[in-house]
Parts: structure tokens; sequence; C-alpha cells
């Protein structure tokens, strides 16, 4: 494998599309290099009017590809074996997790690109043909039942008694389960974000990138938490944010309280995310409500709302 660093079409070309201007393409035959022959499927693509986001996706798994083997590997020197060694780096070697859904489009990626070289007679023969393309399913997310939120409550509620009275662990649990947030989203939660003028109290849930800052919105809460959150603040007096902490010393918070429950295994943001999310759904919540509520797109919500039925109804 080539530890040399190869470049995701850095430059721009004609009419602002990112790569290498058109004009500059080289035709590709066998003895192509594969930088070559990536520039031109990068060339066939713009053409054939893919979207922007195949481009870039598709861009960066031949990236990767030309990292395992180098950008001047000839092109008609790869076989099926080569490309299944590449798939097994990806998966177990490279050390970087690559998660179900990464790995399904990334054969996708070979097959388009080999199966366009083939079919321009660049290479004698497809060499992902062979490749078995199976959708891989990822696995259904864990959740907290019933029984176990009430343990977790319970361990909660006895952080509000005695010498080591603490209300930042009660205060943390019921709200991610009130609101469904994720973890950035409840350490980037400001003073100034927290509204009690209402008939009930809300928290606005912000992004400082304006590129989603689709996904801000108010979220409300019980009142009944007001007390605690009051004392939460005179005990820890933030200034600006809610939790001024790491949000590793959270993680903490929670694994320290599920020990304290009794639970075989660690709550973390994103048990608890999938189990307030759970709640909603068998309480009968509307489903695009419960998609804004959780801050999530309409093509997001189709494989989050899949997997909440199957966890509603295991028999699915």
């Amino acid at each position: 494998m080539a530890d040399s660093q190869v470049p995701l079409f850095p430059q721009r070309g004609a009419k602002g599309q990112f790569g290498p201007p058109l004009a500059q393409i080289k035709s590709v035959d066998s003895n192509s290099s594969l930088a070559t022959a990536v520039s031109a499927y990068y060339d066939h693509m713009v053409r054939q009017g893919f979207s922007e986001h195949t481009i870039k996706a598709f861009s960066g798994d031949l990236r990767l590809l030309q990292k395992y083997f180098g950008p001047s590997m000839v092109i008609s020197k790869l076989g099926n074996k080569d490309l299944n060694d590449f798939l097994t780096w990806l998966l177990h070697y490279r050390g970087v997790p690559c998660s179900p859904k990464s790995y399904a489009r990334r054969v996708t990626t070979l097959k388009n690109f080999f199966g366009w070289l083939a079919s321009i007679q660049a290479v004698p023969h497809d060499p992902s043909a062979a490749i078995v393309h199976t959708r891989v399913k990822t696995p259904l997310p864990q959740f907290l039942t019933d029984d176990q939120v009430e343990k977790l409550l319970d361990a909660a509620e006895q952080t509000l008694e005695g010498l080591k009275f603490d209300p930042r662990p009660y205060l943390l649990v019921h709200l991610v389960l009130q609101t469904g947030i994720k973890k950035a989203e409840c350490v980037g939660i400001g003073l100034r974000d927290i509204d009690r003028s209402g008939s009930e109290p809300t928290v606005l849930i912000r992004y400082s990138n304006p590129r989603m800052q689709h996904k801000e919105r108010k979220l409300a809460f019980s009142a009944d938490l007001l007390p605690v959150l009051d004392q939460y603040l005179e005990k820890y007096r933030p200034k600006e944010n809610l939790f001024e902490c790491t949000p590793r010393n959270l993680e903490y918070v929670l694994a320290d309280l599920s020990e304290v429950a009794g639970l075989s295994h660690q709550v973390s943001f994103e048990m608890l995310r999938w189990t307030s999310a759970l709640r909603d759904y068998r309480d009968g919540m509307d489903h695009d409500h419960l998609r804004k509520k959780l801050g999530l797109s309409k093509i997001t919500w189709r494989e989050t709302s899949e997997k909440l039925a199957k966890l509603a109804d295991p028999g699915l």
C-alpha cells in the first residue's frame, strides 16, 4: 500500500466544478495510471450529471483506493483479489471505523468506476463484477427498557439527598430523556437559551454553523425540573453555558449513575436519545412532530422511523 497523500481534486475546473479542468483530462487505456483513470472518471461523472453529493462521496472513496494502491498503479493490473484486499483493509486494517453504510457505498463506487472502465474498454474485464454487493444492515440502536429507566431515575434522585448532594445527574438525565437532544447539543446549551416565560419552560437548541441552522429548534421540558435547575445553578454557578464542563465529564456522570442504578451496561447520550424517541413514538406522537423534535431531515427520518418501528414491535 502506498503512503503518499493523494489530493481529492482540490482544483476548481470549468464553471466552478471541483476537479481538474475538463480540457486537461487525459484519455484512458489499459496502461493508464489509477490517478489518470480517476481524473477521467470525475469528468465522466460531471458530464453524466451525477449529483454533487455523489461526486464528492465517490471521489473520496477513490482517493482511498489511490492511497492503498498508489496513484501510479496501472489499472489493468488490478484484479478481483486486489479489490477484495482493499475492502478488507477498509474494514479491518485502516485504523478508521468503516460503518456498514460507508462500506456498502464504497462497494458501489468500485462497481461504478471499474464498470465504466470496462465499458470504454480501458480494462479487458471488470474486476469488480464478482464482488458480492449485499445490502449491509445496521444493527438496531440500544435503548433503555421502562424498568431500566425507572432504575436510572431512582439513582438520579438519590443524588439530591445526603451530604453528597449534586443536582447535576438528575438535571442531565431528565433533560435528555425529555428532549431527546444529542450530546453536542446538550453541551452547547447556553443559559440564555432557557426560557421560563411561557406556560411550560423551553430550551433553544442552537447551531453556530450556518449550514446547520435548520436543526435549530425550541424544545419543551417539564416545569417540575425547574426547582432542580435552580439548585444546579446555585451549586455550579455557570456563567454562559448550562453545563460548563467537557463532554467527557458528562459521560462520566452517566457512567457513575449507571453503576449506582445497577445496570449491566453504561448508559450513553445516544442510548438516552433513542429511549426518548422510542417513548414518544410509542405514545403516538405525530411523526413529523417527532422528526422535528429530534432535529432530523426527512431523508434521515426514513431510516430512523424504520428503526423506531422495529424497536416498538420486534416482530416486524
